[in-house]
């Protein structure tokens, strides 16, 4: 549209020319610089035009020029005397061009108009920051709550003046079905197999539903958090030994149980670490659980006719479950990729799991229960691996038993450790672990850990798991894993179990950030000392949500 401008400033010059005065034969020239600025403000004149036309005009209008007459019966018309009254009226002096008449208005130099144009830029710029600096001051206000840069999996985090409240979680929700391939019971045993009925339900996975809140802020220069972990299952619970991870009751006008596992302050430095103080996850086979892939879905069923609020995943099959246990902890700055954690824990009793008097049972503790773990990070040629090892140590006293009185005051100490790497190269991930311990037991904490006669069991176990990521979304997970209780020096209990084994292997998919498909199939089986065994399988198909 360039080659229309001169036309457009031509004809426009024209018409402000001609239409007032009818084009008459005497013209006075005036500045037309005003014009010139309005033509460049409407796109009519190019930024080099504008320059061209007001550099020819100034040059010109510094030279005085003289105007003249026409024809004397042209200057008789009416409108030639008005325009002699007006040149009467404004003398035509340096700044008019032939052929052209304006108003002049009052005088002002381009220097002048370039100096006023350049403080009013700075007055507005002023203005400006002085606004910007206002709305900065306002949204730092203690009194104004913001919302953090939502990263897909850290949850909503808000910023109240100094604290940081973040709010995370997740919900999922299972159809298993559970096919006992049949046998016999097996005492302390995680299959099904010997129930002898299917099974259909509608649960939890390995994980209930979780709603965590995170306050976080920093006063004196020490960092501080609490936390408090709500994680409720969508079954009916049912009293029991185990709370709400006891076994569910389908039965009408239930309802589902209310399981605060975290309950936690934070406190320390970058350069002298972290204190915590509370209920949360403990440090002996919490890295065992969280590598798990059926953390995300639901592994061995356990009580699949009455579900309870999770699942077991591969608790008893490959790892002991790391529990929820109130602590005093300590985590170490990282250094060149190695950090240490020590912490005291609530001890936790030695329980009969098998039942029928197969264990001895404690509840008297002078001491508490110690753990500690190492982890060190690092790569080596594209390989990102994690190793990490830890270590568990607990008095049990006051040993019972149907063969142990009160009154003989048998104790024992309990000693576990465990060792694990997880190694990550492009889309394929890989997980290796043990765990040996003494008085240990399997599946949980100390269950079935001491015999009746009240000696110490040797138990250990491991897992391995493979993942492939075929694309962004879809991915392949393959596990297998063990869990062995050895009988104690004396002992000669036929129905204890020796073994806990499972195969499983799951398929997900992620719809979205948020929520993600998951498809399982499992096997489980569980065998005696004396030669009973049982086995089941499982197929499970749901939805896991995470934000």
């Amino acid at each position: 549209m360039a080659h229309k401008k001169p036309f457009l400033f031509s004809t426009l010059l024209a018409a402000s020319v001609c239409f007032p005065l009818a084009c008459p034969s005497i013209v006075l020239a005036d500045d037309y610089s005003d014009l010139l600025d309005i033509l460049r403000a409407k796109g009519s004149l190019t930024q080099h035009e504008y320059d061209t036309l007001l550099s020819k005009h100034i040059h010109r209008a510094a030279a005085p020029q003289h105007v003249t007459r026409t024809a004397e019966h042209t200057a008789a018309t009416p409108s030639a005397r008005r325009v002699a009254a007006r040149t009467t009226s404004h003398p035509v002096e340096a700044g008019y061009e032939d052929g052209i008449r304006f108003d002049p208005g009052q005088e002002e130099s381009a220097t002048l108009r370039a100096q006023n144009a350049a403080d009013r830029a700075e007055a507005s710029a002023r203005s400006a920051q002085q606004a910007m600096l206002s709305t900065q001051n306002a949204l730092n206000s203690s009194s104004v709550v913001r919302v953090a840069k939502y990263v897909p999996g850290k949850g909503l985090t808000f910023k109240a003046g100094p604290v940081d409240i973040n709010f995370s979680g997740f919900v999922n929700g299972f159809y298993t079905y559970n096919s006992p391939a049949g046998g016999r019971p097996v005492a302390g045993g995680v299959s099904t197999g010997s129930s002898g009925f299917d099974s259909s339900s509608v649960r939890n996975g390995l994980l209930p539903a979780g709603f965590i809140l995170k306050l976080s802020t920093t006063q004196s220069g020490i960092d501080m958090s609490a936390v408090l972990g709500m994680y409720p299952g969508v079954n009916n619970a049912k009293n029991g030994a185990f709370n709400a991870n006891t076994g569910g009751s389908p039965v009408g006008l239930g309802t589902a149980g209310i399981d605060l596992r975290q309950v936690y302050v934070t406190f320390g430095t970058k350069e002298v670490g972290t204190f915590k103080v509370g209920r949360d996850l403990a440090i002996f086979g919490s890295d065992a659980i969280l590598n798990d892939a059926t953390l995300l879905s639901v592994g061995s069923t356990g009580s699949n006719a009455a579900p309870g609020n999770t699942s077991l995943g591969r608790i008893g099959v490959g790892y002991v479950y790391a529990d929820w246990i109130p602590q005093i902890s300590y985590v170490s700055p990282t250094y060149h990729g190695l950090q240490g954690s020590v912490g005291v824990f609530q001890p936790l009793d030695q329980f009969n799991f098998a039942g029928g008097g197969l264990s001895a049972e404690s509840q008297q503790h002078s001491s508490p229960m110690v753990q500690g773990k190492a982890t060190y990070d690092f790569a080596i040629g594209g390989i990102k691996t994690r190793l990490w090892a830890s270590f568990l140590i607990q008095h049990h006293q006051g040993l019972t038993s149907d063969t142990i009185a009160e009154s003989d005051h048998r104790s024992a100490m309990t000693e576990a450790g465990e060792i694990g790497a997880k190694f990550t190269y492009r889309n394929f991930q890989g997980v290796a672990y043990y765990y040996r311990g003494s008085g240990l037991g399997t599946t949980a904490l100390f269950f079935d850990g001491v015999a009746a006669n009240g000696r110490k069991r040797s138990s250990e176990g491991y897992y391995v798991q493979a993942m492939y990521n075929f694309t962004k979304k879809f991915k392949l997970v393959g596990s297998y894993g063990v869990s062995n209780l050895y009988q104690a020096p004396g002992e000669n209990d036929s129905m204890l179990v020796r073994r806990n084994q499972s195969e499983v292997g799951a398929a997900y998919y992620s719809l979205t950030d948020w929520l993600n498909l998951v498809a399982e199939f499992a096997h489980t089986n569980s065998a005696a000392h004396g030669g009973n065994h049982n086995s089941d399988n499982s197929g499970s198909g749901g939805v896991i949500l995470l934000f």
